[in-house]
């Protein structure tokens, strides 16, 4: 297939890239390159793919409606998808005209593009924070996620909704996947992971939040594009046993659907942070601090819909999926 991917240059978009190409598909990446975290390690992704037969990129943000036109318009993909925004959710609480110009404008735009140009599925990127203020675990789709308390989730809920306004209308088949925490080798320097890592390494203390007690269902890269994969070959359509008058958010008379995409385990932070430590041959000097803004105390997703529809299985435990961060983070910085 010729598939267009937005945000690239990404960590999980690179390596969906590269997942796409082993399997003999075309794929054209799309990404601004923009400088929320060190432009070296994205450009770093995208050279691994630059050198690739079948690949093809262009430098442009989705707020630039000429240059995402045409690289529909040349590209003509059949399918979609889209990872490309702000991300953070902290980050979100000081800057939020950046999500709104991304999340908002930007998905609109794709959308749009979508629309014109025939596209057979679009796959985009929602997340685990618009569960907000839900405390029912595990959290399930066919829960409601009117709650958010971040700007960040606002704008995935946000997502979710002009999607389906889409799929009502245009008979644009979207998919939309919550993202649960995601980690691995070629991962974001803004992650725990990420930061504990190089700070441990440097002898620096770390900030700990909510006292190190909040769980996270930390998602290994390789399960979760082999999830959006599974995805994006299943293009949805209209639910027959969808009740108009008793609905749930998880399905619809359109060709819709919205799916949780995590490991289903839920680790507690302090418990990362040992594996972290026994990986490195380290212990770490801990800052412990109150949960912080916008962050909620644990997430935990149910996956059961997509593993119904797709077979998606998430198979790699935190010890396997931290000890090859460790080892890529060892090689690539020389540390």
């Amino acid at each position: 297939m010729r598939v267009l991917i937005t945000g690239a240059a990404g960590f999980i978009g690179s390596a969906l890239s590269h997942s796409l190409l082993d399997r003999g598909d075309s794929v054209l990446g799309y990404d601004d390159l923009n400088p929320y975290y060190d432009v070296r390690l994205k450009q770093a992704r995208l050279d691994r793919l630059t050198s690739r037969e079948d690949f093809t990129f262009v430098k442009a943000g989705l707020e630039d409606r000429a240059a995402l036109n045409k690289a529909f318009h040349d590209f003509s993909p059949q399918r979609v998808v889209n990872l490309a925004a702000q991300a953070g959710v902290r980050y979100s609480i000081e800057n939020p005209h950046a999500y709104i110009d991304s999340n908002l404008v930007g998905f609109m735009n794709v959308l749009e593009a979508c629309r014109h140009g025939d596209v057979e599925h679009l796959v985009y990127a929602s997340s685990s924070s618009v569960y907000g203020a839900n405390r029912k675990l595990p959290f399930s789709v066919r829960d409601p996620v009117d709650h958010p308390v971040s700007v960040y989730a606002a704008t995935k809920k946000a997502n979710e909704l002009l999607a389906h306004t889409y799929s009502h209308l245009y008979r644009l088949p979207t998919t939309g996947l919550r993202f649960f925490t995601v980690y691995g080798p070629w991962g974001r320097p803004d992650m725990a992971l990420f930061l504990f890592t190089r700070k441990i390494l440097a002898g620096e203390p770390i900030d700990v939040f909510n006292h190190g007690k909040h769980t996270r269902d930390f998602t290994y890269i390789d399960d979760i594009v082999e999830g959006v994969v599974r995805t994006l070959d299943r293009t949805p359509e209209p639910d027959p046993s969808y009740d108009p008058l008793h609905p749930t958010p998880e399905s619809s008379s359109a060709p819709y659907r919205v799916y949780n995409i995590g490991n289903n385990t839920p680790v507690e932070l302090i418990r990362y942070i040992e594996v972290l430590e026994e990986c490195l041959g380290r212990k770490a000097r801990k800052n412990l601090l109150p949960l912080q803004p916008g962050d909620v105390p644990d997430t935990y997703a149910d996956v059961e819909e997509l593993t119904r529809d797709t077979g998606y299985a998430p198979s790699t435990p935190v010890e396997t999926g931290i000890r090859k961060f460790v080892d890529w983070y060892r090689e690539f910085y020389k540390a």
